[in-house]
């Protein structure tokens, strides 16, 4: 019962994201764009498919937080869980990938409102290192809980413990593909975003005009 309704949670979590994206009154051209994000993301965790914990998901949907802000962030790391799943399985897992892939697109928005993470190869990767421990902590809920007998933190912690080895493998494929992926779309995005009308941000015209 416990599970079901800590479950049930994580679900309800996400809700208030989509909101706040459809308050936004987004144009049409940006849902477009969002969408070809989230099927690109969804394309490059397929391509990993032979690699449970090396896949350039995250980095994806860290960059498109960065480029289109922190609820298109959020709608492409959860939506890219969802998608992709009926290709990997759907199960009670997925509002958790949903919400930690979704989270780390909302913060990635967020940091990057002054260009931090785009101007800084340091925080890109420092930030990179944390999402991979995030999503990891996240997840281990579901593992916990998919074992049984609740949540303990005890076992909680012991189930950190025993999944070092894969957060490590999370932390560096998300520095490896951010350092490649990063200087490939950011600017490409922040043009397409400038080119339609996306934003009003002149840091943008600047940046395009470099």
């Amino acid at each position: 019962m416990l599970n079901a309704v800590i479950i049930f949670m994580v679900c309800i979590s996400c809700i208030p994201y989509y909101f706040k994206y459809e308050k936004k009154k987004p144009q049409t051209r940006e849902s477009v764009v969002l969408a070809v994000m989230i099927a690109l993301t969804v394309a490059s965790r397929m391509l990993f498919a032979f690699s449970p914990g090396f896949k350039p998901v995250s980095a994806m949907v860290i960059i498109c937080g960065m480029a289109f802000g922190r609820e298109s962030g959020f709608l492409c790391g959860s939506l890219s869980a969802v998608v992709s799943n009926f290709f990997f399985g759907q199960g009670p897992w997925t509002p958790f990938q949903m919400l930690a892939w979704g989270m780390i697109g909302w913060i990635s928005g967020i940091l990057n409102q002054r260009k931090w993470l785009e101007n800084s190869k340091i925080l890109l990767t420092i930030f990179g290192i944390l999402s991979g421990i995030s999503y990891s902590f996240v997840m281990d809920i579901w593992t916990l809980l998919a074992a049984g007998d609740g949540f303990q933190w005890m076992r909680y912690v012991a189930v950190l413990g025993t999944s070092v080895p894969v957060t490590i493998e999370y932390c560096v494929s998300n520095v490896i593909f951010l350092w490649i992926l990063t200087p490939v779309f950011v600017k490409k995005l922040n043009r397409v975003k400038y080119k339609y009308g996306f934003f009003k941000d002149e840091e943008v015209r600047k940046l395009i005009n470099q």
